[in-house]
């Protein structure tokens, strides 16, 4: 049985992810024969640039879906650490402090909605839109302005870069800003955790039914709050990021920004009923994302065509993965024949 899912698994994440993949190079290849200077590699380092910190939130989030449930207080986590840490950093608290203090902050608000979440019963959307509401409520309460960051670390860490050369020719060359390492961090302990690790297996059979990882022995309570512990934690370090990129905080920053997060993680293969997703394609996802801003910014169209956009990929892998799904049912039931 436990062998069974895992191959559907298997299956649904290999075809899942070839697909993002193809549609990746796809559009790449369409804004390279579309718009000149497009094909280079400072286009394709800036994908990273200026989404890491959403690529480290959609890791979160992916770790919340893959356990069947949902995360929709990312983006003002995001917010909140945001605004916190130009609050603290104004009145000279020490950088490293502020950072401890905002992921502390972090895990403590993923594993109170996990708990309520589990021992209560609760639905996930319902706890975590009360999340929501309240990180933005205590955004406005801390400050109604934006806040600017002017400590060394933070400007370090925002203008700080890596110049890559691959060759003679500019479309060759391009650079990689220091925070951008903390997505490889992130995304490396990310792959590490879920194919290594046991509390990986547990998470992934927690998505595939609550019911039955409890009754093969397995810590439900612990794996769902570590769970949306792991969501919230990358929120608060994708803030600290998005502190790093725009230098200061702001409390209606990132509106709606959860809910790219979880199209990304979707669009990169993770089932929205859960047990089944990689962070890989999470990342791809949102590339694919990125690729569509840069492209209606080449073409000067209004930024919504991005988020409409969207939205109709987002439609079509809900529905392809339905289709992969019900055909590995299909084929499982003909093998039980």
């Amino acid at each position: 049985m436990e062998q069974t899912a895992k191959r559907k698994r298997v299956q649904i994440n290999n075809i899942s992810l070839a697909i993002t993949m193809v549609l990746f190079v796809l559009m790449f290849l369409f804004g390279s024969v579309k718009y000149n200077n497009f094909m280079s590699l400072s286009t394709f380092l800036n994908l990273f640039n200026d989404n890491a910190y959403l690529m480290i939130a959609a890791i979160g989030a992916t770790f919340v879906l893959i356990s069947g449930g949902i995360d929709i207080s990312i983006a003002s986590t995001i917010a909140f650490t945001g605004v916190g840490s130009a609050y603290l950093l104004e009145r000279g608290v020490p950088a490293f402090l502020v950072i401890l203090l905002m992921l502390l902050a972090g895990i403590i608000i993923g594993c109170t909605q996990g708990a309520l979440i589990h021992y209560f019963k609760l639905q996930p959307f319902i706890v975590t839109l009360a999340g929501q509401f309240l990180m933005r409520g205590l955004c406005v309460v801390i400050s109604e302005r934006s806040i600017p960051i002017s400590d060394p670390f933070f400007k370090t860490m925002a203008l700080g870069k890596v110049a890559v050369h691959l060759g003679e020719a500019k479309a060759w060359n391009g650079k990689i800003y220091y925070y951008v390492f903390i997505l490889l961090i992130v995304f490396a302990a990310a792959v590490y955790t879920l194919r290594y690790t046991k509390f990986g297996r547990c998470l992934y059979a927690l998505g595939g039914g609550e019911t039955s990882a409890s009754l093969m022995g397995l810590n439900v309570a612990r794996t769902k709050i570590a769970a949306y512990g792991i969501s919230s934690f990358c929120a608060a370090l994708g803030g600290i990021v998005f502190s790093f990129y725009t230098l200061a905080g702001f409390g209606l920053q990132n509106l709606g920004l959860e809910l790219d997060a979880l199209s990304s993680a979707v669009i990169g293969g993770t089932l929205l009923t859960g047990g089944v997703g990689t962070v890989a394609g999470t990342v791809v996802g949102v590339m694919i994302e990125g690729i569509i801003q840069t492209i209606v910014t080449y073409q000067n169209l209004n930024t919504w065509w991005t988020k409409v956009t969207i939205a109709a990929l987002l439609c079509f892998f809900i529905v392809i993965q339905r289709v992969i799904s019900i055909r590995a049912e299909k084929s499982k039931g003909k093998k039980g024949q």
